[in-house]
């Protein structure tokens, strides 16, 4: 292993279902009924962080070979910013009184998952974002969102990783204002949080709040109730629309 090897700091999988169930449903089977998907980006050389990170990803070889009583061993050090690579942001993120990552209730990051798909939106528009029309057009076709539901939209820009020019829309080093990616609209998060109390807001791209964000609205609706983000999730297009977990 050196410097370019990955590394799982924390894996974020989801058992994919042909049928609609819940997490006490899923928790009360045999795992091997299911398909165990990992929905993480590795960190190494060429995990994206938000511009404005101070460093990225580094590994240090502390001992790798044979010791001098004859075994094997290997042991690294390895220092990453917080907002790189799939990760989640608890809501202390943009509230004083919101959770910490050991705060959230690990029954709310154990749920059933729909996955919304604007993949066609975003081609046309990398500014796109999630509307309340785009929520009930889903749920007309696979129904209503249930309350503490994790919701990850796929935008198709899990496509575009490592490439960090064409994932965020620019490469400035240190310079987060020509960002250009989609995600979700405010109306839409405050309508999935405060009217289907959804638990977790996921999505494949660097943000919860689209790139020309300044206000960073969504992730301020999202804080408020105590509802963590999950940015930069992979293989979104392996998982179906409803029947996850």
């Amino acid at each position: 292993m050196n410097s370019s090897a990955h590394l799982k700091l924390s894996v974020l999988i989801a058992l994919a279902l042909p049928l609609v169930v819940t997490a006490e449903q899923v928790l009360a089977k045999n795992l091997t009924d299911y398909r165990v998907l990992d929905l993480t980006h590795a960190f190494n050389r060429e995990t994206i962080y938000w511009p404005t990170s101070p460093s990225t990803f580094s590994l240090e070889e502390l001992s790798y070979g044979t010791t001098d009583d004859g075994f094997f061993y290997a042991a690294y050090s390895f220092c990453t910013p917080e907002h790189g690579g799939t990760h989640l942001d608890s809501p202390i993120h943009f509230s004083a009184q919101g959770n910490t990552i050991d705060e959230i209730p690990l029954e709310q990051l154990i749920r059933a998952a729909v996955v919304i798909d604007v993949t066609k939106q975003a081609e046309d528009d990398r500014d796109y974002r999630l509307t309340v029309d785009d929520v009930l057009d889903f749920e007309r076709d696979y129904g209503e969102i249930e309350p503490g539901s994790i919701v990850l939209l796929r935008t198709g820009w899990g496509a575009l990783w490592p490439d960090r020019k064409a994932y965020l829309g620019d490469d400035t080093p240190g310079d987060a204002s020509n960002l250009r990616f989609p995600s979700y609209g405010r109306d839409a998060a405050w309508f999935l949080i405060e009217e289907r109390n959804v638990g977790v807001l996921g999505v494949d791209t660097a943000s919860i709040d689209y790139g020309q964000s300044t206000d960073f609205l969504v992730h301020r609706i999202a804080a408020k109730r105590n509802v963590p983000g999950i940015e930069n999730v992979a293989n979104l297009d392996l998982l179906p629309p409803r029947g996850a977990i």
